[in-house]
């Protein structure tokens, strides 16, 4: 076929309306048996391929084709490589053109399937504000875009999501309905993501245009979600029966089975067999290029076969599988990385806990004295033997090689100023009641962060102004924490309050009247406070004065002693002839020499017996007795060391002896 036909044909194909591809490709690949380099008809080829989703053949053309090609092709061949896994490629390709709404849309995808989550939703934003005719895309801009939201979310940058709630149309479509939910499980709202995704799931099975196959594909990764919801929150007989009706098998998406599977591991009770859990994540086949887990989630999954290898008692396994990766990337303040060490130092103790535990990890703690995680783990079993001193101790220890580094672009100063590292410092601090402590670390770290060009921790700026106000030597520090507040945040209420608080007696001029009027007014503040129902509560109140107007009132002075509460004695303690209305001796319990009504026997020593000073008598009448100064009438005295018509021996009164009458 000569270059002339070729032309044609190609001419001929770009204003056919045949819309399978297949006969399309067929008749390319005949047109060029005769005219290899026609570049249209290797134009039409690639889209072709593309079509048929055939995507390393189609950049195989550009590698046989070259650069002039590639310059032809440049959105198509972008989108190729987003489609293969080459995300960095792809983004630099479509970055290159300028001007041009598909473009921006090929790097946003290859922005999120790369994790640069900040940068897609920059796009997304720009697409959504730029002026369009593409009615049909504006929905699938809307669910890309509820996708990135999730995904910022997940990592930790929820402050660039500028839509917490989602919209009543984001509930209509079920798309943007499971964005909207996985967004709750990120934020740890789990009771609402419950209910999304219910909603989520009626949404898809209630679409007219899918078949019942399709619907049932829609539906599993949903129901993989409420799988992962049931277990977050306890509710087991639920999280089982959803991972017996799943098909994991049946999954398509191989990133999205493999979740499945351990999350249907997870679900299960703990009396199952580890090795045979084992076993089905070992059999997982390999995830293709673009069908990769995001990096949070394969985090994930390699710390829970850890777990599974600890339980199925290969320690050493975990412990040769870890401590490479530990070692590379110590100090640092990564989750998954501090979690390997946490794994790490389980396999060293072997299943021991508190005490028993730390005499195996703390040599681990000698030879690694940066590591984070470990330290946060002896940290940790310290607070649950109630041992705060020593994790104290350890902290100090793990502060102090940090602060070791003076390189002011070492990582280990970040570290060391980390928000999380300067929470804890507060919090074991605060159960000693060491002020002086919080508050020099309160201001280290915010002298640090004031001064890095990385996005500012607004929560510790904010808590270490609230936490120095008060002090006098940080006054400086707290007005310019809170002059760095107000410039990055001039519409944060608490930003603006520590502003005024902090500039009110050093500067007041810097204080405003917008400043003021964007705090609410006292009155507002206070208005739905209901007083009675605090006193009725228990709130303290202070007493009512004196004065002319309530005459009545009497103010309890500081020498008032309140009367004693009477106790009353439980009626089994009473003697049996006991009389309430008769006043007993006060000096009842002293011996008899030391009673206001004795009177020593001038005879002393004749006639032992009687009531003298130092007979035998004398000293066996022992306490209890009632004063002589007290009638007899109207009860019967009874002595302390016995009484009643007892023994023979004694004389009853009138001088005449005891016996039968």
């Amino acid at each position: 076929m000569s270059s002339a036909a070729a032309k044609s044909l190609s001419a001929l194909l770009e204003q056919a309306s045949i819309d399978d591809h297949e006969e399309i490709l067929k008749a390319c690949n005949n047109a060029l048996k005769t005219s290899k380099n026609d570049p249209e008809l290797l134009h039409v080829r690639f889209v072709a391929l593309i079509k048929l989703d055939r995507y390393d053949d189609a950049l195989q053309i550009v590698k046989d084709s070259g650069d002039k090609f590639k310059d032809r092709a440049k959105i198509e061949c972008a989108y190729a490589l987003y489609k293969t896994g080459q995300l960095e490629e792809a983004k630099a390709l479509a970055r290159s053109i300028t001007n041009h709404r598909g473009a921006r849309h090929v790097e946003a995808q290859a922005s999120y399937r790369s994790e640069d989550f900040a940068n897609a939703a920059k796009l997304y934003k720009e697409l959504a504000n730029s002026p369009t005719g593409l009615h049909d895309g504006e929905s699938d801009l809307r669910i890309n875009s509820s996708a990135v939201d999730a995904q910022l979310e997940w990592t930790g940058q929820g402050t660039l999501v500028s839509n917490k709630k989602p919209s009543r149309e984001a509930l209509e479509a079920f798309e943007t309905a499971y964005n909207a939910a996985c967004s709750s499980i990120a934020r740890s709202e789990l009771g609402q993501a419950s209910i999304l995704l219910k909603r989520t799931n009626d949404l898809c099975m209630s679409i007219q245009d899918l078949s019942e196959a399709e619907k049932q594909a829609e539906v599993l990764p949903i129901r993989v979600q409420q799988l992962y919801v049931a277990t977050l929150l306890g509710k087991t007989e639920e999280a089982n029966k959803l991972a017996s009706e799943i098909p994991i098998q049946e999954i398509p998406d191989l990133s999205t089975r493999r979740v499945a599977e351990n999350n249907a591991i997870a679900s299960e009770s703990s009396t199952t067999n580890p090795y045979l859990n084992r076993k089905v994540l070992d059999v997982a086949s390999t995830l293709p290029k673009n069908d990769q887990l995001f990096t949070f989630q394969d985090s994930q999954l390699h710390e829970n076969s850890l777990i599974l290898d600890l339980l199925a008692q290969k320690p050493k396994a975990v412990i040769n599988a870890t401590e490479k990766v530990i070692t590379a990337h110590q100090p640092t303040t990564s989750p998954h990385v501090n979690s390997l060490s946490a794994l790490n130092a389980a396999a060293h103790a072997q299943g021991d806990l508190a005490k028993l535990g730390l005499k195996q990890i703390l040599p681990l703690f000698e030879k690694r004295p940066n590591d984070v995680g470990l330290a946060m783990t002896i940290i940790q079993l310290y607070c649950l033997t109630n041992n705060h001193g020593s994790a104290i101790t350890v902290l100090d220890k793990l502060l102090a090689h940090l602060s070791q580094s003076t390189s002011p672009s070492s990582n280990d100063q970040d570290v060391l100023h980390a928000p999380g590292l300067v929470a804890l410092q507060v919090s074991l601090y605060r159960t000693q009641n060491r002020k002086a402590p919080i508050r020099a670390a309160f201001a280290r770290a915010a002298s640090y962060w004031r001064h890095r060009s990385k996005p500012l921790p607004t929560d510790l700026l904010q808590a270490a102004g609230a936490s120095l106000l008060d002090s006098p030597e940080h006054q400086k520090l707290v007005a310019e924490i809170f002059e760095t507040l107000h410039a990055a945040q001039p519409d944060s209420k608490p930003a603006t309050a520590g502003f005024i608080a902090s500039h009110a007696l050093t500067s007041p001029a810097s204080i405003t009247e917008t400043d003021i009027s964007t705090l609410p007014p006292l009155a507002q503040q206070i208005n739905a406070i209901d007083i009675d129902a605090l006193e009725e509560g228990g709130a303290p109140s202070l007493p009512a004065p004196t004065t002319t107007t309530n005459p009545t009132a009497k103010k309890r002075g500081l020498d008032d002693k309140p009367k004693p509460i009477k106790k009353r004695v439980r009626k089994s303690r009473m003697p049996k002839d006991f009389d309430p209305n008769r006043k007993p001796d006060p000096e009842r319990w002293l011996p008899l020499q030391e009673r206001s009504s004795y009177k020593p026997n001038k005879k002393k020593g004749k006639g032992k017996g009687r009531g003298g000073g130092g007979g035998e008598a004398e000293r066996d009448r022992t306490q209890g007795g009632i004063s002589e100064k007290q009638p007899e009438k109207g009860g019967q005295v009874v002595g302390a060391g016995g009484g009643g018509s007892g023994g023979g021996g004694g004389k009853s009164k009138g001088g005449k002896k005891k016996g039968k009458r």
